[in-house]
């Protein structure tokens, strides 16, 4: 069965970008009689507002799509659905790295990376310290090799490969404040809800490859298996990403304008 979902995160009113992205998805998921399932990426409490969960809902209503699982609303979403019920499942991946000695742990904030980084990549400073798993206050990283070349199956691209080294060098795993990082639980989710064909934004390939090199650590052969598309990002006149962390105008703006949502609809249909 194909099986493909839309994971919108509640740090922000949706945006064009993603409605088109989720158009995109439902498009090419029922062209294929396969199923769309809705997944609310909402694991970073401190962020994740409800009236962004509730904007999801109208938006989606709004733009006319349709999904086959997951909550129907704001309050089945956090009784059931909520990624905060599934930490258990994350920390168990995370877990099983550690066990297989692929992680360390970095007490380097933000700043004095950008500080030491010549490449704006982490420079390893913690790499080697033999910093104890559980130092309050830690991210946990996991290694990657120099070079670390993974193969993204793309279907618009072919092959891709990108060297994690040199593009997301000994990512995140679990944050310094214990929440598991979003590659974790996106994993997680992927394999549990059997999802096999993923719609992204060229922007998150590299996000991409290193899911895939998580899922070759644990072992994990069906997210191996997963299709991929990577779709173009949407621009403004000046040529800048269209998202909500670059103050795009949300679609909650669209609806009290009254706007129809066509125009979208065909801006996701040239992608097909």
């Amino acid at each position: 069965m194909f099986r493909s979902r839309i994971a919108p995160t509640p740090s922000g009113f949706l945006h064009t970008g993603n409605a088109c992205s989720f158009l995109l998805t439902e498009q090419i998921v029922r062209r294929a009689n396969g199923q769309l399932r809705l997944r609310i990426d909402d694991l970073d409490a401190p962020r994740a507002r409800r009236e962004y969960v509730e904007d999801i809902f109208e938006t989606l209503h709004w733009l006319g799509i349709a999904w086959d699982e997951g909550p129907r609303d704001a309050e089945e979403h956090y009784s059931r659905y909520s990624q905060q019920l599934r930490g258990q499942r994350y920390h168990q991946y995370i877990d099983a790295l550690i066990a297989g000695g692929q992680v360390f742990a970095c007490s380097c904030s933000r700043k004095e990376i950008q500080d030491r980084s010549a490449d704006g990549q982490y420079p390893g400073t913690c790499r080697n310290r033999g910093i104890p798993l559980d130092t309050p206050g830690a991210a946990l990283r996991v290694r990657t090799p120099d070079p670390c070349i993974i193969r993204v199956p793309d279907e618009r691209e072919g092959l891709v490969e990108v060297n994690l080294a040199q593009t997301m060098r000994d990512f995140v795993i679990r944050r310094r404040d214990g929440i598991p990082a979003y590659h974790i639980a996106s994993l997680a989710d992927d394999v549990d809800f059997d999802i096999n064909y993923i719609v992204r934004g060229a922007d998150l390939l590299h996000s991409t490859a290193a899911q895939l090199y998580l899922a070759s650590l644990l072992g994990e052969t069906k997210f191996t298996g997963t299709r991929f598309l990577h779709h173009p990002l949407l621009t403004d006149e000046g040529g800048n990403k269209l998202s909500k962390s670059a103050g795009s105008v949300s679609l909650k703006s669209w609806r009290e304008r009254g706007q129809s949502p066509e125009t979208l609809r065909r801006m996701a249909a040239r992608w097909l």
